[in-house]
């Protein structure tokens, strides 16, 4: 794996999206231009909320692609997107924090734990809300990268 999984240039502090459809396709956007996909896995991501939403609970969504995008990753990549003013993810879910994830292989399990360890502490997400830089970012998640 990688070690640049998650860099400054998929980071994404401070944004804001009028709907579910929109955050999605602009943190495929990120993991596209960081080059860890191929455009069509922006599209997969849709695919697979449409399946089941990938909120996560905690004002964090984690969407990444379908089983079948896996043709479509490059190499195993992160991005982050903060949201303050929350978008909203159906149903009443309120999502504030973005990971997407792209695993080549069966990588992305692994990431997936990190994440839920980092995403577990209440005080983490709000460290990462909170975050005044990408650096600060990029040390949370250090234990991921």
């Amino acid at each position: 794996m990688s070690d640049n999984i998650l860099t400054s240039n998929t980071i994404e502090l401070n944004a804001q999206f009028s709907s579910k459809e929109e955050a999605i396709r602009y943190v495929g956007g990120l993991l596209h231009n960081g080059g860890y996909v191929e455009e069509a896995y922006i599209d997969k991501m849709l695919e697979r909320e449409e399946v089941t939403s990938t909120f996560m609970g905690n004002y964090v969504a984690i969407p990444h692609g379908t089983e079948d995008a896996k043709k479509s990753v490059k190499e195993t990549g992160l991005a982050v997107v903060t949201v303050p003013d929350g978008v909203d993810f159906g149903d009443g879910n309120i999502v504030k924090l973005l990971i997407g994830i792209a695993g080549k292989g069966d990588e992305h399990l692994q990431i997936l734990s990190q994440i839920a360890i980092v995403c577990s502490e209440e005080e983490n997400i709000d460290t990462i809300l909170n975050a005044q830089s990408k650096e600060e970012i990029i040390s949370i998640f250090n234990e991921v990268n």
